[in-house]
């Protein structure tokens, strides 16, 4: 059922998303989605883990094997990918906060952020300016692929090269730490 939510979202976007609409979509009615989830929240909750453990799979398998430039390369268009294929459910994971060290939520968001920290270990960053730079990857994909989602970048210069202008930036600054 949360898998349908998270297509059901990528679909119509998280703000589209009802228990009801889900339910039509499931072929029962709105009150046997109660059975599995404690309502709308939860359901988006659940959405949220779902969207941050594939994110996780996706960049961490991008990652795997590179190091550097192409290892934040990869990542960068990873995530960037997975935004676009998944906007309604990537949507699901903005403003959660995980309830404690063993919420699902916690989990899931360790586990990307684990993928991005393995970018900056190719990189001679010092350690109290990991989690800067971890919040300026962050920052850079997030913003990017989200302005994108929505249609954001309306002039006539190519997406794409301002995407690996993106990149580029991002490795030079983060060589010169």
């Amino acid at each position: 059922m949360v898998a349908a939510g998270a297509a059901l979202a990528d679909e119509v976007g998280l703000a589209g998303l009802t228990m009801g609409l889900l339910a039509g979509r499931l072929g029962v009615r709105t009150p046997s989605l109660y059975k599995h989830v404690g309502g709308q929240d939860d359901l988006v909750r659940r959405i949220a883990v779902l969207a941050l453990q594939e994110a996780a799979e996706v960049v961490g398998g991008a990652v795997r094997g590179y190091a550097g430039r192409d290892a934040l390369a990869a990542a960068a268009r990873a995530f960037r990918a997975f935004v676009l294929a998944h906007p309604g459910r990537y949507a699901a994971t903005l403003g959660q906060e995980p309830s404690g060290p063993d919420d699902p939520l916690a989990a899931a968001g360790q586990r990307l952020l684990e993928a991005f920290h393995a970018v900056l270990r190719g990189y001679d960053i010092p350690d109290r300016d990991v989690n800067h730079a971890l919040r300026l990857l962050r920052s850079l994909f997030h913003g990017f692929a989200t302005l994108q989602a929505s249609d954001g970048f309306q002039w006539s210069t190519d997406v794409d090269e301002s995407f690996e202008w993106l990149v580029a930036f991002a490795d030079r600054g983060l060589r010169t730490l």
